[in-house]
């Protein structure tokens, strides 16, 4: 049976002194233990048969994916906005400021801002792309939490509120939350486009 296999890699952590929700402001990159922390999950996936990096726009998934594809040299790094992080009117606050909210991103918005099925739309439309173009393949995409943690809750058929209470621990993930650098893999058995991946995940680290 021909599995297609997706990783999705969330990026490391990221130099952030300030404590703002930094969204897809463009200076902020990967801190030291970030690029550790990538380096790791480059050591895990170079026993992998990749046949492709893809990475979200921002600096900080480009690094990480750079970090990823030199235990692939023969790859370079593909970019995806499908992948991209999520675009919320609350980018630039102070983090303690979310934290109060239960780290709400989606109340309220309106176009352009995104709500949490238009993120998961294009994290689907993502990969049904890496399906068709690379079916029985290994690819890694290096993205951000929320776009991991929607395609976890979608693959367990639960509801997308969920992402920042604890619930998916029920599920079956070993934390709250995907952590930086931790390794998502959807693997598929079949070209079926109602398929539900298999799920794993891994901190390598």
């Amino acid at each position: 049976m021909t599995k297609t296999i997706i990783h999705l890699v969330r990026h490391g952590e990221v130099h952030n002194p300030e404590g703002i929700l930094y969204g897809r402001l463009p200076q902020y990159k990967l801190s030291q233990t970030g690029r550790k922390q990538a380096a790791s999950a480059r050591e895990t996936l170079k026993a992998r048969n990749l046949n492709a990096i893809y990475a979200s726009p921002q600096p900080r998934a480009q690094e990480t994916a750079g970090i990823i594809a030199e235990g692939h040299p023969a790859l370079s790094v593909k970019t995806s906005e499908h992948i991209d992080e999520v675009l919320t009117p609350r980018e630039g606050e102070l983090l303690s400021e979310l934290m109060k909210t239960n780290w709400d991103l989606y109340t309220g918005n309106q176009p352009p801002y995104e709500v949490q099925s238009d993120v998961l739309k294009r994290a689907q439309h993502f990969f049904a792309t890496i399906r068709d173009a690379h079916h029985g393949q290994e690819i890694a995409a290096v993205t951000h939490g929320d776009i991991v943690a929607f395609m976890f809750l979608f693959a367990k058929n639960a509801p997308l509120d969920k992402r920042e209470q604890g619930y998916m621990l029920t599920l079956g993930l070993p934390e709250e939350y995907p952590a930086t650098a931790s390794i998502s893999t959807f693997t598929y058995h079949t070209q079926d486009v109602d398929e539900v991946p298999e799920y794993a995940y891994l901190r390598p680290y």
